[in-house]
C-alpha cells in the first residue's frame, strides 16, 4: 500500500498541485495557533501537553479514520485516504515554483528579478549579493524544502505504515515542522509564545528530524558522489548552525562538488544597504553556478526514484510474505 499511495500522491501533486493559500493549509495553521493560545502557560510540562494536543490529536485521529476505513470499507478506501494526506503533506510543488522562478531570471540575466523573488520567497532583504550568493542561497533552501516537504515525510509515512500504524507518520512530521516554525513567530496581534512552548517544539522538531535528515543526506550520497558526500557529512557539516539541516546540506556539497555555507541572508536590515552574505564557506567545491540547478534537480529525482524503489521492493516482500 504504502508504494502506490506514495506514487499516486506524488503523480497528482505534479499533475494538479494545490494552491499555496488553500483551506486545508489555513485550517491547520489556525488549528495550529488556537491551541498555542488556549493551552500555552509558559510552564515547561504544559507546553509539552500543548505540543501533544497540536500534533498527536490529529495524528490520532488520522489513524481512526485509517483503520476504520481498512477494516470497514476495504483497503480501496484505506488508500484513497493515504493518497489524500499524502497529496497534502508531500510534494515539490508546494516550494519548486520558487526555485524555477528565480532559476528563470537568471537563465535570462535578469539578477534583480532573481533578487526580489529569493527576497519575497524567505521574506528576506537580500540588498545586492552577487550571483554566485543568490545560486547559493536558492540551492540551500531547496534542498532543506526538499527534504522537509518529501524526504522527510516520505521516510515516517514508509516507517510507520509498514509496522501498521497508516499515515500517521506523514501527519506527525508535517504538524511538529510547522509548529516550530509558526511558534517562533509573532502572531498577528504581535504576541509571541512563552520561551518553554518554543523550546519544547524545537526539542520536538530536532528530534524528530533526526533520522529522516541523515538518511536524506545518504540518499543523496549513494546517488551522487558517495566519497566525497560522505566526507563533507563528517567533516562539514557541523559548520552549519543547524545540526540536521548542516548534514543535509554538506552531504548535498559533496555528492556534486559545490561550495555551500557561509553567512546567512538576515531577516531585515535598512534600506538601501547591501546584505554582505560573501565570506569563508562552509564546505569546499566549486563556486555556485546556475549550472548547478539542473544537476540538483537530477540529485534529487534520482533520490525519489531510489527509495521508490526500496519501498516497492518492501512493499513486495510484505505481500510475499
Amino acid at each position: 500500500m504504502s508504494f502506490f499511495a506514495i506514487l499516486l500522491a506524488l503523480v497528482l501533486e505534479q499533475a494538479r498541485p494545490l494552491n499555496a493559500v488553500n483551506v486545508i493549509y489555513t485550517t491547520v495553521e489556525r488549528w495550529v495557533a488556537w491551541v498555542a493560545r488556549t493551552f500555552d502557560a509558559g510552564v515547561r510540562h504544559q507546553a509539552w501537553i500543548t505540543w501533544g494536543i497540536t500534533v498527536i490529536g490529529p495524528a490520532l485521529l488520522t489513524m481512526l479514520v485509517h483503520w476504520l476505513l481498512e477494516f470497514g470499507l476495504g483497503w480501496l478506501f484505506a488508500v484513497i485516504w493515504h493518497v489524500a494526506l499524502l497529496y497534502v503533506t508531500l510534494g515539490f510543488r508546494q516550494f519548486s515554483h520558487h526555485f524555477t522562478a528565480i532559476r528563470e531570471a537568471l537563465e535570462e540575466g535578469d539578477e534583480t528579478k532573481a533578487r526580489e523573488l529569493l527576497a519575497a520567497w524567505q521574506q528576506v532583504q537580500v540588498g545586492q549579493i552577487p550571483r554566485s550568493e543568490i545560486v547559493r542561497h536558492v540551492i540551500e533552501y531547496s534542498m532543506i524544502a526538499a527534504h522537509r516537504h518529501v524526504f522527510g515525510v516520505f521516510f515516517w509515512y514508509a516507517a510507520l505504515s509498514i509496522v501498521g500504524l497508516g499515515p500517521v507518520g506523514a501527519v506527525v512530521y508535517r504538524l511538529t515542522e510547522l509548529a516550530q516554525r509558526r511558534w517562533q513567530e509573532p502572531t498577528e496581534d504581535g504576541s509571541v509564545m512563552s520561551q518553554a512552548l518554543q523550546s519544547v517544539a524545537s526539542r520536538a522538531w530536532m528530534a524528530m528530524d533526526w533520522l529522516p535528515s541523515r538518511m536524506t543526506a545518504l540518499g543523496f550520497a549513494i546517488v551522487g558522489s558517495f566519497e566525497d558526500a560522505m566526507d563533507g557529512w563528517r567533516n562539514h557539516a557541523q559548520n552549519f548552525p543547524d545540526d540536521n539541516d548542516g548534514v543535509i546540506l554538506a552531504a548535498t556539497a559533496g555528492a556534486i562538488n559545490i561550495r555551500l555555507g557561509g553567512a546567512p541572508l538576515q531577516a531585515s536590515q535598512e534600506d538601501g544597504e547591501a546584505n554582505d552574505t560573501a565570506g569563508a564557506s562552509s564546505t569546499p567545491g566549486r563556486p555556485p553556478e546556475v549550472a548547478h540547478f539542473a544537476q540538483v534537480v537530477g540529485l534529487v529525482w534520482r533520490t525519489v526514484i531510489m527509495w521508490l524503489v526500496l519501498v516497492a521492493l518492501l512493499t513486495m516482500a510484505n505481500l510475499v510474505g
